[in-house]
């Protein structure tokens, strides 16, 4: 039951522990209105892959309808684990939450890649680029983002799957050995598989006649200097600092006890989230009198179509760490304050019938994240 009356008790059949993770769809907001496609789906209600050698979790647009533009995958590997050599029709974009991993490319001119990430740590893909990923000594858990919301993991172009599927008479012919040589591969794809945890990085290195790639495929996104303001940081990556993401951008948000992600909107792509600790909460504005607000914690994805406003507050005690995700090659935000504060004064006095105390609090400069004591 609201506090305003509205509503009445539940005494029915109903899953306490869900309405607590949930207590805005429970009870929803005087403001929110109208209906809305769900928002919101985690990572622990989809289905685990589990292999010798790590697991995997995927959410699609099969778990959430609206997330055409973006697919996600959960994947952790055990120290030498090993996600096999493959490589996709999709952009492969990666953060690593927990632990090491080594990652191996060669693209399409024969230059090679190799390099061992940590926490914090992005790393891209272009399509059609093959790649592999190792757990080091202490294991690693990361997120993958592939720019195809119908994109699925277990679904990949793999080389043990080509091999298992090509004659060995052809085999044989590819590679100018004798066709026993492969009496021993595997029958069907292996996806990921225990193997030794690999030396050390340089005793791995294989030299090409063509050099390296001359874009790295990695970024250390915790190494760059955050835009913060007194509602938490922000880090951006995009093609303006990591190059070769051509497909998917991407901003790391803190938001502090208290504070807010500020009202605004994303011009150019739709927004696909992953929340990464803490607890928030976010209302979207679709235009038309409708507006549905969603809980959220550590896990759990979230969207928000293309230019529909929206917000994220923190409503925990400690900090609320989220990743924003694009498909596009550059991070591009609409700041409602600095939209109205750069807009002509008497006109959105006016259009608002607001007066001089509003109108001297805007702000020219956009804070990314914002928190008012008092104002909470």
């Amino acid at each position: 039951m609201r506090a305003d009356g509205s509503g009445w008790w539940d005494f029915g059949p109903r899953n306490v522990m869900r309405d607590r993770q949930n207590p805005d769809l429970l009870v929803p907001p005087v403001t929110d209105a109208g209906t809305l496609p769900n928002l919101k789906f985690s990572f622990s209600d989809t289905y685990m892959q589990l292999n010798h050698g790590g697991w995997s979790r995927e959410v699609t647009v099969r778990q959430l309808p609206i997330a055409t533009t973006l697919a996600g995958v959960n994947m952790a590997l055990t120290p030498g684990g090993v996600r096999e050599l493959h490589w996709h029709e999709q952009a492969e974009w990666a953060i690593m939450l927990v632990g090491r991993a080594r990652i191996t490319a060669v693209n399409q001119n024969g230059r090679n890649f190799i390099a061992d990430v940590g926490v914090g740590d992005l790393w891209y893909f272009p399509p059609g680029i093959p790649h592999s990923i190792q757990g080091l000594e202490e294991g690693c858990e990361f997120l993958l983002v592939f720019d195809d919301g119908t994109f699925s993991d277990l679904n990949t172009l793999s080389i043990s799957d080509w091999f298992a599927h090509t004659p060995k008479d052809v085999l044989s012919a590819n590679f100018g050995v004798q066709p026993e040589n492969f009496n021993d591969i595997p029958n069907h794809q292996r996806y990921i598989f225990q193997a030794e945890v690999p030396g050390p990085l340089d005793s791995q290195r294989v030299i090409s006649p063509y050099g390296t790639v001359s874009e790295s495929f990695t970024h250390r996104l915790l190494a760059q200097e955050p835009i913060t303001t007194p509602g938490g940081q922000v880090r951006i990556a995009d093609t303006t600092n990591f190059p070769i993401a051509e497909k998917v951008a991407a901003a790391l948000v803190e938001v502090k006890p208290g504070g807010m992600r500020e009202m605004h909107w994303h011009p150019n792509a739709d927004e696909w989230q992953y929340y990464i600790s803490g607890k928030g909460r976010m209302t979207v504005f679709a235009g038309e009198g409708t507006a549905r607000t969603f809980d959220y914690s550590a896990g759990d994805v979230g969207y928000v179509p293309r230019a529909f406003g929206h917000y994220v507050q923190n409503t925990g005690d400690q900090s609320l760490w989220f990743l924003e995700i694009f498909k596009s090659s550059r991070f591009e935000d609409v700041s409602l304050n600095q939209w109205m504060a750069l807009t002509p004064r008497q006109l959105v006095e006016e259009n608002l019938h607001v007066g001089p105390t509003f109108m001297h609090s805007l702000r020219k400069k956009k804070w990314p994240v914002v928190k008012y004591p008092g104002f909470y």
